[in-house]
């Protein structure tokens, strides 16, 4: 079994011209836990995770994974954007979004190989897409869109899975089965980092939680972070919230 090492933030700051975006935040986010990241609108989570990658511009801090900065280790990264920030009138089959994740491993402009074409099934077979394989992006529901872009993942073969609110907008079905595979990933030595906007029930799949307010304000395993100090001070007040020991449980 493959184990990532873990991915380390240290003094990280993000500024949109003036604005501060992200505070000095300082964490690791460790292999084998589905990690969650937390926290109010526009507490920076997107911005965090972005950053991470390298896809903005960072003002000070370092983002390191084997000892080199994250966004020279891309190759490992499977990356699921928001389902905003995704143009689904672009004319794309779901076996042809599949197989953009192995566009990496295979080269631009060279064929896919029968072992890329086997990945890319069993992805779509483990997210219950296959049938779907011929239908066009744009015509699935929003559960259905996430699956396929969750086997993209997958068909990568990464060793880092980075997923930017994969829940907004999906089925009951489609959520327990992006946790079941995230829970899979983990089981695998993976790292699994997920912005994650509910603070339901949902909430008791993610081993480590980060909770974010511009500025780190807790990070750890959920008992330690679901704490009502720690909650009302990133969101400002009163929030409800589930707990295990006593669901739901007002804050």
């Amino acid at each position: 079994m493959n184990r990532a090492e873990a991915i380390t933030v240290s003094n990280l700051a993000v500024y949109y011209r003036t604005v501060e975006a992200l505070k000095s935040i300082n964490l690791t986010v460790q292999p084998s836990r589905v990690t969650g990241m937390i926290g109010p609108n526009g507490a920076g989570k997107s911005t965090l995770m972005k950053a991470m990658l390298g896809l903005i511009n960072v003002s000070s801090g370092s983002v390191l994974y084997e000892g080199k900065p994250l966004y020279e280790n891309l190759h490992q990264v499977a990356y699921v954007p928001q389902r905003s920030q995704i143009d689904w009138s672009y004319p794309a089959t779901v076996w042809d979004v599949v197989m953009m994740g192995r566009v990496r491993k295979t080269g631009w402009f060279r064929r896919f190989s029968a072992v890329s074409r086997h990945t890319a099934a069993a992805a779509l077979e483990r997210v219950q897409m296959l049938s779907y394989k011929n239908r066009p992006i744009g015509q699935l529901s929003g559960g259905q869109q996430q699956r396929v872009f969750l086997a993209r993942s997958l068909a990568q073969e990464a060793e880092i899975f980075f997923f930017d609110e994969p829940f907004v907008g999906v089925d009951q079905k489609t959520e327990n089965i992006i946790f079941e595979i995230f829970k899979e990933l983990a089981k695998a030595g993976k790292i699994v980092l997920v912005v994650n906007h509910d603070l339901g029930e949902s909430i008791a799949n993610f081993d480590d939680l980060i909770l974010l307010n511009k500025e780190l304000i807790a990070v750890g395993n959920r008992e330690t972070v679901l704490q009502e100090e720690k909650l009302n001070q990133a969101y400002g007040g009163k929030v409800i919230f589930f707990s295990e020991m006593n669901p739901p449980l007002a804050a």
